[in-house]
């Protein structure tokens, strides 16, 4: 079992930046993939980018993010960040990072729906003021 502990929210102005921590502990090596996810009230958890745990730390985002956000990893320090930049009031919500154990669809390298994923944090909130 693979426990993910988020840190790094807050409230900011709009505009500014933050950068999202997730720690994992247990058995993270046997690790495929690592991704954050945000959830706001009412609304399913929406995917918003996956780093590959070994290699060279593809990475893949969904178009929502992609260019104001950056997943990246630290296999020493077993870390996962997410840096978001140019924040927005409809980003917050609650943020969460996931872990995959294992690639499970032959041609697939990239994973973005929320069963794909064994483990998750408790999430850290994100609150951007206008």
């Amino acid at each position: 079992q693979v426990q993910l502990v988020e840190s790094g929210g807050g409230l900011v102005q709009a505009g500014a930046s933050l950068k999202l921590s997730c720690v994992a502990s247990g058995r993270s090596s046997s690790t495929y993939a690592m991704g954050w996810f945000r959830q706001t009230p009412g609304n399913d958890r929406e995917f918003l980018a996956t780093v590959l745990w070994t290699g060279a730390a593809e990475t893949y985002y969904a178009d929502s993010v992609k260019g104001r956000f950056t997943i990246s990893r630290d296999n020493a320090k077993n870390t996962v960040y997410l840096q978001m930049n140019s924040l927005k009031p409809e980003d917050t919500a609650v943020y969460y990072c996931a872990s995959k154990r294992s690639r499970t669809e032959i041609g697939v390298y990239f994973y973005a729906r929320i069963n794909d994923y064994e483990n998750w944090g408790q999430g850290t909130q994100v609150t951007v003021s206008s």
